[in-house]
């Protein structure tokens, strides 16, 4: 469950979580470049110096503040820091040294991916691999992270460009999904797996909550609908591409469409089983896309 603690003003304390865990290292240049990295900056005011913090923002809230709510202390606060800028803010930096949530959202994606199926294949030994990958697929596309995101306030923490800002990028959808799975990323390179599959198993606890009351009941064409809707405001339909073998056994192909794009393709002994497998087979893909 997410714990609940009061966010701390920027200043003296932002400064000594800083100056603890970062001012100690000597600014040793970077073979590659011949530069300081902003990592190793002396304190806090030098940090801050190097790597401004996002002027649209009225009241910005420190790395420090989402570390608390969420419980964790990094050893290497940089790591949590990057998973906060979004690609628009690179052009504004003050330094080349900065780099985007892409790869640590890269990692992340992984990481999730990793972590859902493992406590999926402890906690329900009875669901073949079916089931459990339409499970995993509602658990990590992209408006289920975004979720997930918002439940911690994750947009109110992001750098953004000043563009991205005023065009509401702080809660994109996008951006907050995009976001969390930098930020397991980044808990997975600070403390490893173990600490990483705590953060995941508190940032989901909600949905996976809800999946274990609901019996597994919730069929693949109702959840790809739902995220259809959600996602492009237009409801799947379902054509029949082929039939085949004798009447006692036919076997029926269909294609989802969202759209004219072709989302999944599915084959059962008859429509319904085949539709079902289409709608299946798309949720897995969307999943594997994000």
């Amino acid at each position: 469950m997410l714990t609940n603690m009061a966010s701390e003003q920027a200043g003296a304390s932002g400064g000594s979580f800083f100056r603890d865990r970062v001012g100690l290292a000597e600014q040793t240049p970077c073979l590659a470049t011949g530069r300081v990295p902003v990592t190793q900056a002396h304190s806090a005011r030098e940090f801050y110096a190097v790597v401004k913090a996002p002027a649209a923002l009225a009241s910005p809230r420190t790395p420090l503040d989402l570390a608390r709510s969420l419980g964790l202390t990094f050893r290497r606060p940089e790591l949590l820091q990057q998973a906060l800028y979004h690609r628009s803010y690179l052009n504004e930096a003050a330094s080349g040294e900065v780099e985007s949530n892409e790869r640590l959202e890269f990692l992340g994606d992984a990481v999730l991916g990793l972590i859902v199926s493992d406590k999926l294949y402890k906690d329900y030994p009875a669901l073949s691999e079916g089931q459990l990958s339409q499970i995993r697929a509602l658990l990590v596309r992209w408006d289920a992270l975004a979720a997930a995101a918002q439940r911690i306030s994750l947009g109110d923490y992001l750098v953004l460009g000043r563009g991205e800002e005023l065009s509401g990028g702080r809660q994109r959808p996008s951006n907050l999904a995009g976001a969390l799975e930098a930020l397991i990323g980044a808990a997975f390179l600070d403390s490893g797996m173990a600490r990483a599959r705590s953060l995941v198993l508190q940032l989901l606890k909600p949905d996976l909550d809800e999946i274990a009351a609901s019996g597994f009941s919730a069929d693949s064409k109702s959840e790809l609908q739902h995220v259809a809707q959600t996602r492009w405001r237009q409801i799947p339909q379902y054509r029949l591409v082929a039939s085949e073998g004798p009447d006692h056994a036919k076997l029926f192909t269909v294609e989802v469409l969202v759209g004219s794009q072709v989302m999944g393709r599915g084959q059962g002994r008859n429509k319904k089983q085949a539709e079902l497998d289409a709608a299946r087979q798309a949720l897995e893909s969307l999943a594997s896309n994000n």
